[in-house]
């Protein structure tokens, strides 16, 4: 299980309400995989995201010891896009929404030479430029906000949750409601 995965594949599907779901696709035509697929049947929409969890260094893809993300990441979302474009095509129903979601992406100083933020705004005008899509940036604290509406979603469940992530969501956001509510910490002293 790749958490961040999973963490985005529940925001779709439960805040966004997509019905179907697949982490780690392996396109057999289009060499390599799309963290994740969520289409959206109600809406039309197929959503298609690339995902990093990187977070003491914060979004870093090197190669050869040398950082990397523009080409990595504009090369993940061309193979998206194709994949999109020929499974599920312009000039069918479906819309296509291309996201990438990433917890810490640093800022650095404007003369610094790896600007992590900028690199973003670079694949964005790669992909931008090539195939005139947007690609949605869901990082930082539009991350944590995700975040926080699939906490408070766990938390408004009176059920059992089937995901680990929402089920220990659910778990620490009601204890946490029944400690403040009860104003103690531990029954057993």
């Amino acid at each position: 299980m790749n958490i961040g995965e999973e963490l985005v594949g529940d925001y779709l599907q439960y805040i966004e309400g997509c019905e179907f779901v697949q982490k780690n696709l392996s396109t057999k035509d289009i060499q390599g995989e799309i963290d994740v697929i969520d289409i959206n049947l109600e809406q039309k929409t197929v959503y298609l995201c690339e995902v990093a969890i990187h977070l003491e260094t914060g979004l870093q893809y090197t190669f050869n010891k040398r950082p990397n993300n523009v080409n990595k990441l504009t090369e993940k979302f061309s193979k998206d896009i194709q994949y999109a474009l020929k499974y599920f095509p312009t000039e069918s129903e479906y819309q296509h929404k291309f996201m990438f979601w990433s917890p810490i992406v640093k800022k650095r100083k404007s003369s610094a030479k790896n600007d992590q933020d900028n690199n973003l705004k670079d694949v964005q005008g790669n992909i931008r430029k090539k195939y005139g899509i947007e690609i949605e940036l869901i990082i930082n604290k539009a991350f944590m906000d995700a975040m926080g509406k699939l906490r408070q979603f766990a938390l408004n469940q009176t059920g059992e949750l089937k995901s680990p992530v929402l089920r220990l969501y659910q778990i620490e956001e009601k204890t946490q409601r029944y400690i403040q509510k009860h104003r103690f910490t531990n029954l057993i002293e």
